[in-house]
């Protein structure tokens, strides 16, 4: 058993409202907690959650309260209740940590979460279709990259102004000025 639930009977959210943050990449220690690879612009930001929903996509969601957490120089590690071992821990390694889309501050003007962006369709100034956002990559510069995919073709746009114009999340689409050669 993965350790007890927050609250006994509570029914996961519909998963198309949870967002991911990231993945328990094993255990920390003897005493239950987990070591966490954060996807967020600030590990330490999902201490912000009382509440996670641990789980894998497309299968079964447990809600967990935040105990307690640490950043270390390796990392961040958290406490969650009901995991008192490091059996217990060991035995959340791979499943992802997802947050209550409305529990989510509405991003800036001009700011869009990551996980809005995977799977947008790329179209560049000339109508033609670079591909699908399939990630992105946080470089450490001053911009992270989009990773856009097409068949066998993978192309790294970087999202910045000079090359991004345009996202539009209701059509699902980013209009890039970038050409099918780059």
């Amino acid at each position: 058993m993965l350790g007890s639930p927050v609250m006994t009977g509570a029914a996961a959210p519909d998963e198309s409202t949870l967002v991911s943050m990231g993945y328990i990449a094993g255990a920390f220690g003897v005493r239950g907690w987990v070591k966490i690879h954060a996807d967020t612009e600030y590990a330490d930001s999902l201490f912000d959650y009382p509440r996670w929903w641990v789980g894998r996509p497309g299968g079964a969601w447990r809600a967990y309260t935040l105990e307690d957490g640490s950043v270390h120089s390796k990392g961040v590690a958290a406490k969650l209740e009901g995991v008192l071992d490091r059996d217990q821990a060991a035995l959340m390694r791979g499943l992802t940590i997802a947050i209550e889309r409305a529990e989510l501050p509405p991003p800036e003007e001009g700011e869009y979460y990551w996980t809005d962006l995977i799977g947008l369709s790329v179209v560049n100034t000339q109508g033609e279709t670079l591909g699908v956002v399939s990630e992105l990559l946080a470089t450490g510069a001053a911009n992270d990259v989009l990773v856009v995919r097409q068949d066998k073709t993978e192309r790294l746009i970087p999202f910045v102004g000079a090359y991004v114009l345009e996202v539009d999340l209701p059509g699902k689409t980013i209009r890039v000025d970038w050409g099918l050669d780059y």
